[in-house]
């Protein structure tokens, strides 16, 4: 280092003499605290200039025992005395990775060339991070044994992971995987494995926007696996089916893609806060579907950000890594650009601790008024009155409203209603006169 490259940053501090010592010592735990590595120089002034110092074995002594004294936790930097621009000045390297450092007491951290003590809030932020990994849930020992576990949950997993079983044991396998360690089965061994399983889900379909009146209700408990079947199905069963033909084949189609619905529901499971007794949530209202799970968004993660497409924190890396092994996540966070591929018109919302994502649905799914459709959450709503039209039709496009009435098992007016709504959407259109022409049916 020469006087002409010498300048104060985030990782450099200069002092001018001794006198600073104190200061110079809050400076290195200031340094560590935000970039773990740094210099401190004694006989430079802020400037760059050195000035140098009078330096003898004492010298370097107090200010080796002032670092020692005064740094918690210790630190063991290198002190050494270099001649820079003809004066002797005292250069300190230091480093360490157990932050928060505290010097004298307090917590301090750079900002750009100053020392800036801690807020509480920050410290705590800090603190966190530092044991992130100590923390998560998902790595945290349970009181399970391996008795408690289903051997043949363990052996489907491994199939479908395409692992080898071969002559092994359940506790060999789990350990391969990475969740069971020292003698202990982990959390996320037992949200895939438990034969009694703490995972829960709660679906429910409310009859208009709000959730005033509950249509239907269903809690669920199981493993993450099983709960991300059943979150999807009872989906699919309670929103509308369409359908399109592909040459003479007829194909259902959902209202929302179920790709989307799947990386939602996968995301919920695999990135929620499990120590949140919470359960994973699915709501289904006559305008959107919402999928809620506890947790707020991760320290640095914005709804604006996922929006980007290319952001990928994990906050379960075990429960990420085994969802991965059965290919349901990526390791390129590719489940928020697919859903919003999928999906465009998905809303994210994180509130009061929920991560919310909110699929519209269309705006005539749920209109249907009839006594009959009130009340009934499948088969009956004016979705699945139009797909029952629209495959009755396919079958025989020549049936009349009296007749699809009575296959399908709801008013004539209701037939009527929907075929208008079907013809606006453009969906069927009529061919020929009223008595004797025909049905088309449009993709």
């Amino acid at each position: 280092m020469t006087p002409d490259t010498m300048a104060e940053s985030e990782t450099c501090e200069f002092k001018k003499t001794l006198s600073e010592l104190k200061e110079g010592v809050v400076s290195i735990a200031a340094i560590l605290n935000k970039h773990g590595a740094g210099d401190l120089w004694f006989g430079i002034r802020n400037d760059g200039q050195p000035v140098g110092l009078d330096i003898n074995e004492k010298t370097l002594r107090d200010v080796s025992q002032a670092v020692a004294a005064h740094i918690e936790p210790k630190i063991y930097p290198q002190i050494d005395v270099e001649t820079i621009g003809g004066g002797t000045c005292i250069h300190i390297v230091f480093s360490g990775r157990e932050a928060p450092y505290f010097a004298y007491g307090r917590a301090y951290m750079r900002v750009a060339d100053e020392d800036r003590q801690m807020s509480a809030k920050t410290l705590e932020k800090l603190i966190l991070s530092k044991n992130r990994d100590a923390l998560r849930f998902d790595t945290q020992p349970t009181a399970l044994k391996l008795r408690d576990l289903d051997a043949k949950r363990i052996r489907l997993f491994v199939s479908q992971a395409g692992l080898s079983w071969d002559n092994e044991g359940v506790q060999n396998v789990l350990e391969k995987l990475g969740v069971f360690k020292e003698g202990s089965v982990l959390q996320s061994a037992a949200l895939f494995f438990a034969k009694a399983p703490p995972a829960q889900l709660r679906c429910a379909v409310f009859a208009g926007t709000t959730s005033a009146t509950i249509l239907d209700q269903h809690d669920f408990e199981g493993t993450i696996l099983g709960l991300i079947e059943e979150a999807q199905k009872y989906i699919l069963k309670n929103i509308r089916i369409g359908m399109r033909l592909n040459g003479l084949r007829r194909e259902d189609v959902p209202e929302i893609a179920p790709e989307a619905l799947r990386e939602a529901v996968i995301n919920a499971f695999c990135h929620r806060d499990w120590r949140d007794p919470e359960s994973v949530r699915v709501a289904i209202y006559a305008d959107r579907v919402e999928i809620r799970n506890p947790g707020s968004l991760p320290e640095g993660l914005t709804v604006e950000r996922i929006r980007q497409g290319h952001i990928s924190r994990r906050r379960n890396p075990l429960v990420a890594d085994l969802l991965r092994r059965v290919h349901l996540v990526e390791a390129w966070g590719r489940g928020m650009p697919l859903i919003l591929e999928k999906a465009p018109q998905v809303e994210f919302e994180d509130v009061a601790g929920l991560f919310i994502a909110r699929f519209v649905r269309p705006p005539d799914v749920a209109q249907d008024k009839t006594p009959e459709s009130s009340g009934k959450t499948s088969g009956k709503t004016s979705g699945k009155t139009s797909g029952k039209i629209l495959a009755a039709l396919c079958d025989d496009n020549a049936k009349t409203i009296p007749e699809l009435s009575a296959l399908i098992g709801v008013t004539e007016r209701s037939i009527e209603r929907n075929i208008r709504e079907l013809q606006q959407r453009g969906r069927l259109r009529r061919i020929g006169p009223a008595k004797g022409g025909r049905w088309e049916v449009l993709p």
